[in-house]
């Protein structure tokens, strides 16, 4: 195989327009070669940003293509199970967006299915490539704060105006904790390496889905407080209190968009340092780790059994809730 992957698209999502369609389009060893679409409207933009674009009318059709080496999965989340699992089964690597999974036991399926197949499968929990990520893990791991003794998040944003938006619907497995809930949990599983116990929520549900998700746990070593909304003025950020200091994640999810990537480290109450990452593309990164695995079998950040774990977390949080 060449150093190149070659790229299909199964959907002209939105998010894949702006975000991951451009990053494979520039990464260094990837190729959009192939969108699978119905709708002339929506492939458009894509031929725009690629004119030599193949557009298949059917997700089948560009499983089917020889030309194919991995595709990426943006489909409404309760697709991405169906959808990976024939896309392994047609030879292709897969990339999905989270929540790659509505249910932590069917990730087993999709790593069977993945260890049969000699496949690269993995869920775009992108954060993970940024170097952001790296420096806290690093921080804390290195006692530069002490010890951890309590970790905090927020990710907030309001969409209750964009009434057709799929993450508002229960059928297609919607909801704050479904769909960004792997961030705030995520983020402190992967910069400690420790995995949530005792976990209790609260939930505003709205159409049979958690518009608001206050969540409460204990790790080994910390306690946790986080909580995801699609009903509150946009904000994100992640902290990371210990005895010796305090970490501050300013644009900890979506950074270049929601704000600059940077991490403050706090001591003493006063001394502030900062340590910014102004131009980095982490759907981009997340690509090129994505190529490298497949065509050099490097380890890949991200493996599924990672975000099975998370997955564990979110349905512990559903199952150990009460109504707000």
């Amino acid at each position: 195989m060449s150093n190149t992957v070659n790229w299909g698209i199964l959907g002209a999502a939105n998010f894949a327009l702006k975000h991951m369609g451009p990053a494979i389009h520039a990464a260094n060893n990837a190729k959009l070669v192939a969108l699978a679409s119905g709708s002339k409207h929506k492939v458009a933009p894509f031929q725009a940003l690629c004119p030599d674009l193949k557009i298949h009318d059917s997700y089948d059709a560009l499983l089917a293509d020889p030309d194919i080496d991995a595709v990426y999965i943006p489909l409404p989340n309760h697709l991405h199970v169906e959808w990976s699992l024939k896309a392994l089964e047609a030879g292709k690597h897969v990339l999905c967006e989270k929540p790659m999974t509505l249910q932590a036991g069917e990730f087993d399926t999709l790593i069977d299915a993945r260890d049969r197949t000699g496949l690269l499968a993995a869920e775009a929990f992108m954060i993970v490539h940024h170097p952001q990520w790296h420096f806290v893990r690093e921080l804390i791991q290195s006692g530069e704060i002490g010890r951890l003794v309590h970790v905090s998040g927020i990710f907030a944003f309001d969409s209750r105006e964009d009434v057709e938006n799929i993450r508002h619907r229960p059928e297609t497995g919607g909801g704050a904790l479904s769909d960004i809930g792997v961030y705030v949990l995520g983020s402190t599983r992967f910069v400690t390496g420790e995995e949530p116990q005792d976990i209790l929520s609260r939930i505003r549900w709205e159409n049979d889905v958690d518009a608001f998700t206050d969540i409460r746990a204990s790790f080994p070593g910390f306690t946790y407080s986080a909580y995801v909304t699609t009903r509150l003025n946009l904000f994100q950020e992640m902290t990371f209190h210990g005895e010796g200091g305090l970490i501050r994640v300013t644009a900890p999810f979506n950074p270049r968009i929601y704000g600059e990537a940077s991490v403050e480290l706090h001591k003493d109450g006063r001394d502030v340092s900062r340590r910014r990452f102004p131009i980095i593309d982490q759907y981009k990164l997340q690509v090129e780790a994505f190529g490298d695995s497949v065509t050099t079998g490097a380890q890949y950040p991200c493996p599924l059994e990672f975000s099975k774990e998370t997955q564990v977390a979110i349905d512990q949080a559903f199952e150990n809730s009460w109504d707000i």
